[in-house]
């Protein structure tokens, strides 16, 4: 499907998701986490931040792929939605005008939505907040949009760099927004399981007085990249000569 990234003119209806428990458990290790025992692939960058603090969630990605400065297709995807979802917003050149505000949050809160990520902008952030409405967003804009243009949702669309499809498991939270294929949604859970217990034993390890240096046989690398240690007087007197 990556010849269809950017195309226009559709909404689809039937989009597979992954399993909810898996999706869970994902959202529960959160974005450094998994980004990390996958490869570190999928993130969709620092250009989209949250709004909220304190908020980490999974959910399958709904994608909408609009025009800048038109949310019409925002208001088609509303359909599309099932509890569990994010809708995934981008425009097919960039916009931050502010494109989704409360009355879009209070229709998504209605079907189970877990949260918006977009690349462009949103408004009525004091309310998106009191209402506990998650949104990742490029910007807060209180620029108005128009309803006019046509796109498309539930097709692949590029955030960040990053290929998000109907269906892949976004996760979210202080630290960014993460796409984590539907079809390896599994495996990738199963490494982030792996990676909490290996980083348990490391905090234990830690906290009783081992060096990071020595637990992941770091002195060796130093070593190889030349790096010395040396007594301050030995340094000083180095740079003594060097001068």
């Amino acid at each position: 499907m990556s010849d269809a990234v950017g195309r226009t003119g559709f909404v689809v209806t039937d989009i597979e998701r992954a399993d909810a428990a898996t999706i869970d458990a994902l959202g529960v290790h959160g974005v450094a986490t998994v980004h990390e025992a996958m490869g570190r692939r999928g993130l969709v960058g620092a250009s989209v931040r949250p709004i909220q603090e304190g908020t980490r969630l999974a959910g399958s990605a709904v994608t909408v792929l609009a025009w800048p400065g038109d949310n019409l297709m925002i208001h088609a995807a509303v359909e599309q939605c099932r509890p569990g979802d994010i809708l995934v917003v981008t425009s097919v050149s960039p916009s931050l005008d502010g494109s989704f505000g409360e009355l879009f949050a209070t229709a998504l809160h209605h079907r189970g939505v877990r949260g918006l990520v977009t690349t462009g902008g949103v408004r009525d952030v004091v309310d998106l907040r009191a209402m506990g409405f998650a949104v990742w967003s490029g910007a807060i804009n209180a620029q108005g949009t128009v309803k006019a243009t046509a796109g498309s949702v539930n097709v692949p669309i590029t955030v960040g760099g990053t290929v998000v499809r109907a269906g892949d498991v976004i996760v979210a939270d202080d630290d960014g927004v993460l796409c984590v294929p539907r079809g390896e949604a599994a495996s990738v859970l199963s490494a982030s399981d792996a990676r909490v217990a290996k980083e348990a034993a490391s905090r234990e390890a830690y906290r009783s007085g081992e060096l990071s240096l020595d637990r992941n046989d770091l002195r060796g690398v130093l070593a190889d990249l030349g790096v010395r240690y040396v007594s301050e007087r030995d340094f000083t007197a180095h740079d003594a000569r060097q001068d």
